[in-house]
């Protein structure tokens, strides 16, 4: 009678209650769920004849797209393993993820056949290379394989512990190191959303977050689980963004900081055509609550703030409102939701502790580290026992984010512990600071770093970028963060930049600010 907990499980559902709802919009291109299934079931028929078998990993280069979302069905259900790869990274960069990763078919979007020919002759193991959309020589189309096969395939068992992605991190300081996730961490960590998060077969969600990124947050899987439309977004345009929001009826989507960023900085007619009442999750880096304020006053939209990491399928957290939080301003209220939360019922223990493991006090103001173990943690790193040792420890998984937690319980990340400012004794979180600085109404991101200092040991250093049109100076910015916060926490310097340097997922490349290899330009 047991059945493996597994996100195909949802697909299973969806096949028979929601066969007639619309699965998926790409451009012209609309799929019913009974469609979209029949495209995913011959998929697997065509990996099974090309020799693909359980525990083989299949890897997918593209953007968000029907035939990318198919595999996150199609790969898993035969019981082999899907390896989604950053499709922003170098050449060189997926020749490594591909190899590490023994992938033994790639498929890939027009958009990447040049960087993959390039190292192609560097993946020995690679048999198949698949042409997701067009033609390529030397390639195989996929849907020339979907019309030429059949929708049926050979069942294979899943147990809940398999495997069914290997999500590959950042790599900003090191190697990306492929983080193994299973059918049941998936399927917990699409239940636990389900739980915090009311969603009906009626919502639409539009694909701003890439896919690609711990699989999208499990949301690949969330949509279906619910017969919900998946909306794809190839490329994160705000103006395109617009215009899904309101032809397409968008209810839900999720986008980390820097995206919401891009999103509200246009012009406000643009923003006049916003549908009110979209709701969204924003997770990635801590979000300003000046972004907050934005999109709730200006918008007229319902962030949650959650929290997670690639090696927990990711969210292990969530800024659950309370009805408490609805007797504050709008200013009050933001603060609060820039906070990470509380656990997830389905995401295990999470606790903040000390160098001694001991839990901090809920004072706000006591800094630890996040440790978590329950049913979302990941198994560990694809071929590397070392790191998966230095990252779990005694059963807890150490996120490396430095925390507080307040007498609510809800948890505030500070910032990660490599980035947090030792200036003269006192310790200064980055991430505080930038959210002060981002209620000045000239600046449009901003990120700030520890740098060294004769006196104080290191003192923080703000890379400032300006909204178009706007001005300000090194004093106006200085004497605004001395009005806001302690004294010793404003930014011994300020620098003017034209942009930030990013990781593919948005994040800052703190190191490369802290070590002058950043390549930006001064404004």
């Amino acid at each position: 009678m047991k059945v493996a907990l597994s996100p195909i499980e949802f697909a299973r559902r969806a096949k028979r209650l929601y066969s007639k709802n619309e699965a998926v919009v790409d451009g012209d291109l609309r799929l019913t769920y009974e469609e979209f299934f029949d495209r995913c079931d011959r998929w697997s028929c065509a990996l099974q004849k090309m020799g693909v078998k359980k525990g083989d990993r299949v890897a997918y280069i593209a953007p968000n797209s029907h035939s990318h979302l198919e595999g996150y069905y199609a790969v898993p259900q035969i019981g082999a393993i899907l390896v989604p790869i950053n499709y922003r990274l170098s050449a060189e960069e997926f020749e490594y993820i591909i190899n590490h990763s023994g992938s033994k078919i790639v498929c890939v979007h027009p958009d990447y056949f040049e960087a993959v020919d390039s190292v192609r002759e560097k993946l020995p193991a690679v048999e198949q290379y698949i042409a997701l959309e067009g033609k390529k020589d030397g390639w195989k189309e996929y849907e020339r394989l979907l019309l030429e096969g059949d929708a049926t395939y050979e069942a294979i068992e899943i147990a809940e512990d398999d495997l069914i992605t290997i999500n590959y991190t950042s790599g900003t300081t090191a190697r990306p190191k492929g983080v193994m996730i299973t059918h049941r961490n998936a399927y917990m960590n699409i239940m636990g959303t389900l739980v915090h998060h009311h969603l009906t077969p009626e919502d639409r969600y539009l694909w701003t977050l890439p896919m690609f990124h711990a699989n999208g947050w499990t949301f690949t899987w969330i949509n279906t689980a619910r017969g919900m439309a998946h909306i794809c977004l190839r490329k994160v345009e705000a103006s395109i963004i617009y215009e899904l929001l309101q032809r397409e009826r968008v209810t839900m989507f999720c986008a980390a900081p820097t995206v919401l960023i891009s999103i509200t900085n246009v012009p406000e007619e643009l923003r006049a055509t916003a549908p009110k009442g979209i709701r969204l999750f924003t997770a990635g880096a801590p979000p300003a609550a000046a972004t907050i304020e934005i999109v709730e006053r200006d918008l007229g939209w319902e962030l949650t703030h959650v929290y997670g990491l690639t090696e927990t399928t990711p969210l292990i957290a969530i800024c659950e409102p309370r009805a408490s939080h609805m007797d504050l301003t709008i200013e009050q209220r933001a603060k609060v939701k820039a906070r990470q939360g509380i656990e997830l019922v389905s995401s295990g223990e999470l606790k903040v502790v000390d160098d001694n493991g001991v839990e901090v006090a809920k004072d706000g103001e006591t800094l630890g580290e996040i440790t978590v173990r329950g049913n979302v943690v990941m198994t560990g790193y694809y071929n590397d026992p070392e790191s998966t040792a230095a990252a779990i420890k005694d059963g807890w998984f150490y996120t490396g984010d430095a925390a507080v937690v307040h007498d609510d319980g809800y948890l505030e990340i500070r910032d990660r512990f490599k980035d947090v400012i030792i200036s003269g004794g006192e310790n200064i979180s980055s991430v505080e600071v930038e959210g002060c600085l981002l209620h000045h109404p000239a600046i449009l991101e901003v990120a700030v770093v520890g740098m060294p200092h004769e006196k104080w040991g290191e003192a923080p250093h703000a890379f400032v970028v300006l909204h178009a049109g706007k001005t300000s100076s090194e004093a106006e910015l200085r004497l605004h963060v001395r009005e806001n916060l302690a004294h010793f926490k404003t930014p011994q310097w300020f620098s003017f930049v034209s942009d930030l340097p990013k990781t593919a997922t948005g994040k800052v490349q703190k190191f490369l600010l802290r070590d002058g290899k950043t390549g930006i330009s001064k404004q």
